[in-house]
Formats: structure tokens, sequence, C-alpha cells
């Protein structure tokens, strides 16, 4: 497949079979069976890898029902107000939004206007961008739309934890207390310690559409979920 290929096509259930492992790309199956082909990135260390998901470059029909299977999962919590983290997380929580039957919602940013007020901010790093310096923001015009709701806390993909500890020091700050946060892609466990962290639990409030491991090399050179 060529770069540009990935995450553009939801192919039917069992299209592809990952039991001998996978070369090219990995399989990640939605809840009703439809397969999503993901490119492998491998890992500094040459015998791990993780497989990689950027929704704004997925085609509309893959963002589409990423937000729809994920808008279903958490319909149960009467969500009335859905805020997203940037950057990716906000083509998700947009569609999330709609898919819930929303007339808007409310979009975290890290880029300050004017009327920010610094204490409505907090420091953000992501690994995709680890060598820069950033801050999470929320526009003060936004908080009455959140304040005393039931709101989701929305980003694409949840991997180091650190985006979400980011955003849930944010809402917080303001009194707000997300009562489901929401990914397409949980990759790996390796957030669960980090975003429980502070005693919280909020590991016990995360969903996602679907779950992907650290995958390991094989002898013959394919990846393999490990065990």
């Amino acid at each position: 497949m060529q770069p540009h290929d990935f995450w553009q096509e939801l192919h039917p259930p069992q299209s592809f079979s990952a039991a001998e492992g996978c070369r090219d790309f990995y399989v990640a199956e939605l809840p009703d069976g439809r397969q999503l082909r993901l490119p492998i990135r491998v890992l500094a260390d040459g015998e791990h890898a993780l497989a990689s998901l950027i929704v704004n470059q997925a085609s509309f029909a893959v963002q589409e029902a990423l937000a729809e299977a994920l808008a279903a999962r958490i319909a149960d919590h009467d969500i009335e107000v859905v805020a997203g983290l940037p950057t990716l997380g906000l083509t998700l929580a947009s569609a999330v939004a709609r898919a819930l039957g929303h007339a808007r919602y409310v979009p975290l940013g890290t880029s300050r206007k004017f009327w920010y007020r610094d204490e409505l901010s907090v420091s953000l790093s992501s690994i995709t961008t680890p060598n820069q310096e950033k801050r999470l923001y929320i526009d003060p015009r936004m908080l009455p739309l959140l304040e005393g709701k039931r709101v989701a806390l929305i980003d694409d993909v949840i991997s180091s934890g650190a985006s979400i500890v980011s955003g849930l020091a944010l809402v917080a700050s303001c009194g707000i207390e997300p009562v489901v946060i929401g990914a397409a892609m949980l990759q790996s466990e390796r957030w669960r310690e980090r975003v429980d962290a502070d005693g919280k639990q909020w590991s016990e409030r995360i969903v996602g559409v679907f779950s992907t491991p650290i995958l390991e090399r094989s002898e013959n050179g394919a990846w393999r979920r490990p065990g």
C-alpha cells in the first residue's frame, strides 16, 4: 500500500486475517466487524511497533463511521456537550457531536487569542510532537456551554495519555468533570497508569471504538500481538 492509501476504506468483516502476523498493515475491527487497515510504525528499538491512525487524513466515510461508532458507545451517558482536544481530536469531536444530534461542540485549542486568559490554560505535550512546547486553552466565551453539563471529552487516539491528562487538568480548573472520555483508537495500554496517576481512576471512563496493541517482531519478520 502507498502511504496515502491508508485510512481511506472500510472493508467487510473478515476481509483480512492477522492470525499469522502482519507485515504491511495492521487490521483494526470496528464494533460491527468492518475492518480498517492501519500503517505500522516501528519503534526505536526496531523490535516493537504500533498501529497508527490519523483521523483528519482519513476518508470522509471512515471519519463518519468512527464518529458514529463512538457516538453509539457514549450515548448512554446522556451527553449534553462534546469537547474536543486539538489537533486531530477536533475532527472526531465535531463528527461525534453531529452523530449525537448536537448543533455544536466546544473545541479546545493551542492557539492563544488575545482575549484568552492564562489561568484558563495548561501545558500540553503530545507523543507525536514531543519537542514542541505548547499550551492548551479554553475560550472563556465557551465556559457557559460546559458548566453544569454532562460533558464528553474526545480525542482521536489515546496513546501515552499525555493529551488526555492535559485536557482533564484544563477542564478541572474550570470546575468541569467529564462523564466520559472517548477516542477512535486506544493505542496499547500505556496510557492507563498516566491517566490514573492522580487517583481519580479516569481510565474507567475511557471508551474507544477499537484497541490496538504494541506489536512484536516475529522470527519471520512479521508483526504480531504479544504472547
